[in-house]
């Protein structure tokens, strides 16, 4: 509780949700309050009833009172529990709703920084079961306790106008219930929940990389290995949960016990209070019976109080995520975005990949960088994305740093890399995510100008044939033209390419390459490669090793000034 407590003094997702939903949250505990009063009063007015009507009363008017205080409280509690699930799903749903919105903002203004601190499967961890744990904080522990305390709080006061004495009784009894209780089970069960934590975040990351890999696995002929692994996760996790479920049961057990023992006492309190007159000894019954319905309240108080430790995790992720900043909107027209890297220097804990380099290009340039795996190629991209930042130094576009272009960088860096994803939809779908607002003929003019309209008229569906999951049914090269119609739908005057062919054949690899820069002749490419097929496309190019440039100049001149340029282009040409 005290870690809670100390998440909680920090907090920025949980605790301003309940000052903005004041009323909301107001009405939510006391409707669930008045639910247990409801039941309680139904119990205390019955228990007087029938009572009273053991003693064979001369006239029905008698009990008519407690006969219609029956009939109001019986119908009360249903009423109530039905308003109380209204008002608190709707204020939950707004709350949380509210959350998502704010938590995908965050999330996708820093993707992919938070996608190099987090796994896949904790990503997914964060965007789903971490608002559903928000969800059930609110709905089985906030709604809960608040309404508990404010029946201990009645019950005290209500006891207290008729016996002091007994009174006390009933605090220390209710304090060990409510307070000792669930403070000792949140303490015992800790360590489970922890392990519980643990093993669902392990299968989250584990799912995320068995479907990543699927492939992989079957070609390999490990299926039996994948599922056993993922099985063996599983049963831990089922056992777990079983004997989490089994501390609840003998929590729950205690609870019971010692609402026996204040059910036994409060009946020998009454039967010494009311005993002395006929009537009154009816309120003897009356009191002993109200105390049932009261148990359900004090089980779901302990219940929410033995869950809190499972939000800690979820509240610490949401927290540690940045702010969503209101990013500088600034409107470039095409073809006029000017690049600078400016003493340039980016560290990854102590070791430097990339040191204080300077280069501009300007609009409709073509550069080429080139230099080995990990030599800070993809890097550079980041920087330039505004992904990540310098540690010394400034990335700019027209003169604007690229932390403040974020909310406008979709509409002036596309990229094309390596796999461009396609979705099980149609060709027209697929292609129009460059622009959601394209017209269909622009977005067959795009896909006619990546070469693609052969391909369109041999299909019988033409622009509305399925892509199949990941578009599958289509040809590496195919997929690379697809995803080049999608950037010349998007019109944006930087685009970068990242190894775009690397998985294709030779003869494929030049005539997608030649595409590429035929269609983008009006556009600034930014083009990461590690051979130099089509280099002769490009204005410069660039050496990338150790985060510096070791070589820089056209292809022309590096051709006739540096011998080992002039052999990398031969050994690409076997």
């Amino acid at each position: 509780m005290k870690r809670l407590k100390k998440l909680l003094s920090h907090d920025r997702w949980i605790l301003p949700s309940f000052r903005q939903q004041k009323s909301g949250l107001f009405w939510s505990i006391f409707l669930n309050f008045m639910i247990t009063f409801a039941a309680g009063a139904l119990m205390f007015v019955s228990g007087f009833l029938i009572s009273r009507s053991a003693q064979h009363p001369s006239n029905i008017l008698i009990i008519y009172v407690p006969i219609v205080l029956t009939r109001a409280f019986g119908i009360a509690r249903p009423v109530f529990r039905y308003a109380q699930r209204l008002v608190s799903h709707n204020w939950v749903l707004r709350v949380v709703s509210k959350t998502r919105k704010r938590l995908y903002e965050s999330a996708a203004s820093t993707a992919s920084s938070i996608r190099g601190q987090l796994q896949t499967g904790e990503v997914l961890s964060l965007l789903a079961d971490d608002l559903e744990h928000l969800q059930n904080l609110y709905l089985r522990t906030i709604f809960p306790l608040g309404s508990g305390m404010v029946l201990y709080l009645f019950l005290t006061i209500a006891i207290g106008s008729i016996n002091w004495l007994f009174m006390l009784w009933w605090f220390v009894m209710l304090a060990v219930i409510l307070v000792v209780v669930p403070l000792l089970s949140l303490t015992m069960n800790y360590k489970g929940v922890q392990q519980q934590k643990k093993l669902q975040q392990s299968l989250y990351t584990d799912a995320t990389d068995a479907i990543l890999g699927l492939q992989d696995w079957v070609l390999s002929g490990r299926q039996e290995d994948l599922v056993q692994n993922q099985g063996e996760t599983m049963s831990k996790l089922a056992h777990v949960k079983n004997q989490s479920m089994k501390f609840g049961w003998w929590r729950d057990f205690v609870i019971q016990v010692l609402v026996l023992a204040l059910t036994i006492t409060t009946l020998m309190w009454a039967t010494n209070q009311f005993s002395g007159s006929a009537s009154t000894v009816n309120y003897i019954a009356a009191f002993t019976l109200a105390i049932f319905p009261l148990i359900d309240s004090f089980i779901a108080v302990n219940q929410g109080v033995s869950e809190s430790s499972f939000y800690e995790d979820s509240i610490v992720r949401l927290n540690d995520l940045p702010e969503p900043t209101l990013l500088q909107e600034t409107r470039h027209t095409t073809n006029s975005a000017v690049i600078n890297f400016n003493q340039v220097t980016f560290k990854y804990g102590d070791k430097t990949i990339v040191d204080n380099l300077s280069f501009e290009v300007q609009p409709k340039q073509k550069i080429a960088l080139l230099g080995r795996s990990g030599a800070g190629k993809t890097t550079l991209l980041k920087l330039l994305a505004g992904d990540i930042q310098s540690s010394l130094g400034e990335v700019t576009i027209d003169e604007t740093p690229v932390q403040n272009l974020q909310g406008n960088m979709s509409s002036l860096v596309a990229v094309l890399d390596q796999q461009a994803y396609l979705f099980d939809t149609t060709i027209m779908n697929n292609v129009r995510m460059g622009n959601i607002h394209a017209t269909d003929e622009q977005v067959q003019k795009s896909i006619e100008q990546a070469g693609l309209q052969p391909l369109i008229n041999s299909l019988p569906n033409g622009y509305h044939t399925q892509m199949q999951e990941a578009g599958t049914r289509f040809s590496g090269g195919e997929r690379q033209r697809f995803a080049l119609a999608r950037i010349m739908l998007q019109d944006a005057p930087i685009v970068v390419l990242d190894e775009p062919t690397v998985s294709l054949d030779p003869k494929t690899e030049y005539e997608v390459l030649s595409q590429i820069f035929s269609v983008l002749k009006d556009r600034t490419i930014i083009w990461v490669t590690h051979h130099l097929t089509g280099i002769e496309n490009v204005d410069k190019v660039y050496f990338l090793e150790n985060g510096k440039f070791t070589l820089s100049g056209s292809p022309a001149e590096l051709h006739q000034t540096s011998a080992r340029f002039k052999q990398l282009l031969l050994m690409d040409q076997y």
